[in-house]
Formats: structure tokens, C-alpha cells, sequence
């Protein structure tokens, strides 16, 4: 329990840092981003538990990555991330889930992310910001992931990439549990400043 409470004064800290940096007040955050004023003043009051779309959406708004709102200052020149230390950000009724991994530093940040998704369940993602890049890779299994309605499956050791500025689904299909490893190349300018 103390590691949520940490994690939530970190999201807390770098919302409020991010969108001083923008210049923006909460209720213009909250209208950009579309959460409510209420969502946001709990949020950077280390309050609430915010979900993977809402922290995507401030993320988007704020021209930073997902991981830039959760991580702590740099430990050094190698960062090395246990699968189990990364709190899932989404988990789904039938035991999917992704946890975010890092973020890498430089002018276009990556997120890598790790995916597991029981057949037949599906996490809807609302289209990203122009220019970010998600590529993913099935290790085990087969998903089915829909780009503006149409339907691309995607089995293991095949690899998929797309513009995520377009609503995107990611569905598990066949019997057993797809495994995937995912990145989301974000564009250089402000998300860079992480």
C-alpha cells in the first residue's frame, strides 16, 4: 500500500509540474484533456486512483509521455526494470493487463510496454496525439487489433506497427492468452523535455 501512496504523489507532483510548464490552469487542462476538474484537483492532491485512459489523455494534453507523469527522477546511466516492480496501468475483468516498463530519455522518448490479454478481451485506446508510433510484438498467441474498424490479426512472433492518432482496439483472440511486448514512439518536442 505505501508503494501506490508513493507512485500517487509522483503522478501528483509531475501532473501539477507538467501543466505549470504549459502555462495551463486546471480548468483548461480539464477541458483540453476532457477529465474532470474535480478528477484533476484530487489527482494533484495525491488523491484518487486515475486510470490508464484518463493518464493518457493528460499525457496527450500535456505533451509528455504516460511514464514522464509516473517516473521519479533518473537513478543513473542504466535503469533495469523487474516485470512484477511495474504496477499494471489496466487490468481487465478475464485477468489482462499492461503495465508500462520505462521510458526512454532523448528527443523522441519511447514507452515500452508489457501486454497480456485473455482470449476474447479487449481494451479500447482513444486515439494518441499525431506523430506517435505504436509497434506491436506477439510473443505468445494471437490478438486481433482493429484500426478505424477493420480487423488485423496479429499472431506470435508476428509484429505490427501504426499511427496511434486513430482509435485502436486490442482484442485477444484464439484459446489461450496473448503475450505481447509493445512501444509507443512519441514525437520529439515537449514530450521530450521528460
Amino acid at each position: 500500500m505505501a508503494e501506490t501512496a508513493a507512485a500517487l504523489r509522483t503522478v501528483a507532483h509531475n501532473v501539477r509540474a507538467a501543466r505549470t510548464r504549459a502555462g495551463l490552469s486546471l480548468e483548461e487542462l480539464s477541458r483540453r484533456a476532457q477529465v474532470s476538474k474535480g478528477a484533476l484537483v484530487a489527482l494533484e492532491k495525491a488523491q484518487g486512483n486515475p486510470n490508464l485512459a484518463t493518464l493518457v489523455r493528460l499525457a496527450d494534453t500535456l505533451g509528455v509521455s504516460v511514464s514522464a507523469l509516473m517516473q521519479g527522477p533518473p537513478e543513473g546511466h542504466i535503469r533495469v526494470v523487474a516485470a512484477d516492480a511495474a504496477a499494471p496501468l489496466w487490468t481487465g475483468e478475464r485477468g489482462s493487463e499492461a503495465r508500462l516498463m520505462l521510458t526512454t530519455s532523448g528527443p523522441a522518448p519511447v514507452e515500452v510496454w508489457r501486454w497480456q490479454l485473455a482470449p476474447g478481451e479487449e481494451y479500447s485506446s482513444q486515439p494518441h496525439q499525431a506523430g506517435v508510433v505504436e509497434t506491436v510484438s506477439v510473443t505468445s498467441g494471437r490478438m486481433t487489433l482493429t484500426l478505424d474498424g477493420t480487423e488485423h490479426a496479429v499472431e506470435a512472433g508476428q509484429t505490427a506497427t501504426f499511427h496511434g492518432d486513430t482509435l485502436h482496439v486490442y482484442r485477444g483472440a484464439g484459446t489461450e492468452t496473448c503475450s505481447m511486448i509493445m512501444t509507443v514512439h512519441l514525437p520529439p518536442g515537449p514530450a521530450s523535455t521528460t
